[in-house]
Order: C-alpha cells, then structure tokens, then sequence
C-alpha cells in the first residue's frame, strides 16, 4: 500500500467517524467498515487470489479502497454497488484521488437487481455491507454467483446481531456453505461456497 492510499484511508476514516457522530439517524451515516476487518478483507482477497469481486454497499469508498488495493496486487476487477448516487459519485472521487479508479466499476442500483444480472459462479468474493434486513432475500443469489470454493464476507453480525439472525440461519442450514464470524470491528461472518466432492 503506498503513502497517498494511506493518507486517503487514514482522511476518510478520521472524516467518517467524525461525520457519523454527529448523525442520528443511520441513513446519513457513512458506516465505514473498521480499519481492522478492513485489514482482513485485504489480505483474504490475496490470500484466495479474487480476482473477480462484488461489494455490495459502496458508501463514499472508504472499503472499496481496501478491496482495490488488494485486487491490483493480484490482477483482478471490482464492482461495487450502492443505491446512493452522491455516495457513488463521492467514491469515485475517493478512488480518483488515490489511483484506483480504473480497477472499480460503481453502479448505482439495487444490490438485488445487481445480483440477479450476475451469472452463475462467477465471482470469487462478495462484501456484503448493505441494508441488513434485505440479506436473508439475497441468500439464494448470493450463494448462486459464488464460484465453488467463492469467499462470502458480511459486516456488522455482532454488532447487529438481531437483524441478521435469519440470514445466519439460512447460510448454517444450507449444506452448500461452511461458514465462521471473525470478531473483528463490529464482527465479519465469513462463509464460503463448499467446494464439490472429488
């Protein structure tokens, strides 16, 4: 990671703790992941070596930085998708300014609409950091476009562990995914798309 990244990440996380404090209702906050699960995402995309990777909750950029940095060490692409299209125009900006601009495609739509658009198997990793209460809808999509062995990683299952307690259920339940929280920031689940049987 080179110093103008840094000094982007180390801004914007200054800026977004600072500007979600003072907001009381959780829709104008920012809601940047935690350096540290930020961190982990980083070395889990080199460490699976995912190059073709889906974040679904976009924000102003701040862990579509992270997730850039670490797919330019290995060659691959990001799409990031958020409902908000200042955030989006805010995250390009971000990307710009630390030169990553070019591995990121921001859309602005619906992460539903976007995963149903995407083929069968055809990503190594998805960051889920959307609206919660809509994760248990996702499941069949999100399992779908997972290649086998894909990486599934959430935010925020400790911290809001009541509403994402069904969604949990249905990926424990569901004999195509092994699945295990991080407790790291406000807790990553990490579950991934078994592998088939030899």
């Amino acid at each position: 990671m080179d110093d103008a990244l840094v000094a982007v990440l180390d801004e914007l996380h200054r800026y977004g703790t600072e500007h979600d404090a003072g907001k009381a209702d959780r829709l104008e906050r920012l809601r940047n992941l935690e350096p540290d699960s930020a961190q982990v995402l980083a070395v889990l995309v080199r460490a699976a070596g995912a190059r073709r990777l889906l974040e679904i909750g976009t924000s102003n950029g701040y862990s579509t930085l992270w997730l850039a940095d670490a797919i330019r060490s290995i060659g691959g692409h990001l799409v990031s998708v958020d409902l908000d299209a200042d955030r989006s125009a805010l995250a390009a900006q971000n990307l710009d300014r630390a030169g990553l601009r070019e591995l990121v495609e921001l859309r602005v739509e619906d992460a539903g609409v976007s995963l149903r658009n995407t083929p069968d198997e055809s990503l190594d990793m998805i960051f889920l950091d959307g609206e919660r209460t809509a994760y248990a809808d996702y499941w069949p999509d999100l399992v779908r476009v997972l290649r086998r062995g894909g990486l599934l990683a959430v935010d925020n299952v400790l911290s809001h562990a009541d509403e994402v307690s069904a969604f949990r259920s249905l990926i424990a339940s569901d004999e195509r995914a092994s699945e295990a929280i991080v407790p790291t920031g406000a807790g990553l689940l990490l579950a991934v798309r078994n592998p088939s049987p030899e």
